[in-house]
C-alpha cells in the first residue's frame, strides 16, 4: 500500500470506525502483554510458570478483543474471545480462592 493510498483509506473511515480501530488496537497490545509478562516470568525462574497478572492481562485483553469481534460482527472471533473468558474466569477465581485458603478464617478482636 502506498502512502497516498493509506491516506485515502484513513480519510475514508468514520471517526467511530477509527475509534473502533483504535480499541482493538489496544486490546491486541494488551491480550499480547500477557506472553512477555509469561515469558519474563520464566526466563528469571527459570522455570515455566504463568504469573497471576497473566491471567489478568488475558482476560482484560480478551474481553476488550471480544467486544472488538462484536462491533465487527465476526462469529468465529466472538465464539474464540467469549470461550477463552471462561477459561481466564475461571484461573482468576481459583487464584482468588487460593488468597482467601492462606489467610484464613477471619481474626476476632
Amino acid at each position: 500500500m502506498s502512502l497516498n493510498g493509506l491516506v485515502q483509506w484513513w480519510a475514508g473511515k468514520s471517526t467511530a470506525e477509527l475509534v473502533w480501530l483504535g480499541i482493538g488496537l489496544a486490546a491486541q497490545l494488551m491480550f499480547s502483554m500477557r506472553f512477555l509478562v509469561q515469558w519474563i516470568a520464566t526466563e528469571r525462574a527459570r522455570a515455566s510458570i504463568v504469573p497471576e497478572v497473566f491471567w489478568y492481562f488475558s482476560f482484560f485483553g480478551g474481553l476488550m478483543l471480544l467486544s472488538y469481534a462484536i462491533h465487527r460482527t465476526d462469529p468465529v472471533f466472538i465464539i474464540g474471545q467469549a470461550t477463552g473468558l471462561i477459561i481466564y474466569s475461571r484461573n482468576i477465581y481459583f487464584i482468588w480462592q487460593g488468597k482467601k485458603v492462606d489467610q484464613g478464617p477471619p481474626k476476632v478482636a
